[in-house]
């Protein structure tokens, strides 16, 4: 991957193929919702093996029956391929 920021028509065109996620300014944000403490929890601990194992860690908040996933390449400053990779595995829990 080249994490390179993506301009905005390459931003555009990478979110069109994720489900749910939008840009807000320089983060690739979706929120999730459970059931329960318990699937949130378990959810984000999934994401967080993904992320360890990509070397790509996201921000996220969670809570009784949500968890929120901001994604960003803090060296780069914005949003790139790297994040867009990333959304589309978390996609895949």
């Amino acid at each position: 991957m080249n994490r390179k920021i993506l301009d905005e028509k390459e931003l555009s065109d990478a979110i069109e193929t994720l489900a749910g996620w939008a840009a807000d300014r320089k983060l690739l944000k979706k929120r999730f919702k459970f059931e329960n403490f318990g699937d949130a929890l378990a959810f984000v601990n999934k994401v967080g093996a993904i992320a360890d194992s990509a070397d790509h860690h996201p921000d996220i908040t969670f809570g009784w029956g949500y968890a929120e996933i901001a994604l960003t390449t803090h060296d780069r400053g914005g949003i790139t391929d790297v994040d867009i990779a990333l959304a589309a595995k978390i996609d895949e829990v």
